[in-house]
């Protein structure tokens, strides 16, 4: 995958070198800092691998977990200063982590495998299902409730903390990338060719909601009870304010020196108004406004994102292939 070149031209040093030097300072400048408000810190932090990492959580801004190809599982206690390998006990590709506090925490990955942990991933525990399909996310609302949606339509749930998980029927066989919920009753799915799935009942029923839209969506969030975003590959984004009922296509132009529109892999927002996309190219976008507007993409890593977390308004993680970890520190 390419990053962008911006090629600057100048001419007759003497009369435009000043406004080279400024216009050079303005493409530097960090994406947030020309377009979305406030200053933007980003930093690389060293992982020692080169898997791919599928996703990352941080539960506060000193605890945090990613996860990746080749059964990586690596933990920090200090930010992401040091990062450190622990021991999953397989080589398979893990696709998704999710802690529900600082002790207790589930990764997924393929071939139906599911692993927990109770001593916040010191050591991991295999726990078998009944399937086989490749699992790709992992969404729990307390300590007691979660959910897992995974390939062939395939959604457990769990209403005991992980000891027993039962599948819920979807209604499709599309292949289901990301869950998240406001609540125990309501939350919504959403995966290939379109595919929004919405609930009110704890996902003892699910609802398909119209996108009239093809694309891979491979990630779904909320910032209330009404207002959610739905991102996917070509530059694919959704827009609900009334629950997840209706889908508003909101999909971002490709801009100026856009070749071609990327893929959207994971969003996440730290106030109903801040909201932060990261993609394929390591691009990262960003809104201040809830969305009225984005930020023209910034790339902040040579390779795809497909990690995204913030343990609180003003630190991020984001993860990607070849074993990337960015910091972002949002200044206020």
């Amino acid at each position: 995958m390419l990053g962008r070149l911006h090629p600057i031209h100048a001419r007759r040093r003497n009369m435009f070198a000043p406004l080279f030097f400024l216009l050079c300072l303005f493409l530097t400048l960090p994406h947030s800092a020309r377009g979305a408000g406030s200053n933007l810190s980003v930093a690389m932090q060293v992982s020692h691998t080169k898997s791919t990492l599928m996703s990352i959580q941080f539960r506060t801004p000193q605890n945090g977990w990613a996860v990746g190809a080749g059964g990586t599982i690596l933990k920090t206690t200090d930010g992401g200063k040091k990062w450190r390998r622990v021991r999953s006990g397989t080589s398979i590709l893990f696709t998704s982590v999710f802690f529900a506090d600082t002790s207790k925490g589930w990764a997924t990955g393929a071939g139906g495998t599911l692993k927990y942990t109770t001593d916040g991933g010191e050591s991991w525990i295999s726990q078998p299902l009944e399937t086989q399909q490749p699992l790709y996310g992992i969404y729990f609302t307390s300590s007691k409730s979660g959910w897992i949606v995974g390939g062939g339509g395939t959604i457990l749930h769990t209403e005991d903390g992980g000891e027993q998980w039962t599948e819920q029927a979807s209604g499709t066989a599309a292949a289901l990338y990301a869950a998240h919920f406001i609540n125990d009753r309501k939350g919504a799915i959403v995966g290939a060719l379109g595919t929004v799935l919405s609930t009110d009942d704890g996902g003892a029923t699910w609802t398909q909601q119209e996108t009239r839209s093809a694309a891979t969506l491979f990630d779904v969030f909320f910032t209330d009870s009404t207002t959610g975003w739905a991102v996917g590959n070509a530059g694919a984004m959704f827009q609900t304010t009334d629950g997840g009922t209706t889908w508003v296509d909101q999909t971002l132009p490709c801009g100026k020196t856009c070749r071609r529109l990327t893929d959207l892999l994971k969003v996440r927002f730290t106030s109903p108004q801040e909201g932060w996309i990261v993609g394929e190219r390591g691009m990262l976008y960003r809104t201040i406004d809830a969305g009225l507007t984005w930020s023209e993409g910034k790339s902040i890593a040579t390779t795809a994102l497909f990690g995204l977390s913030f343990s609180d308004a003003t630190h991020g993680w984001a993860s990607g292939e070849n074993g990337t970890i960015v910091h972002l520190q949002s200044g206020r």
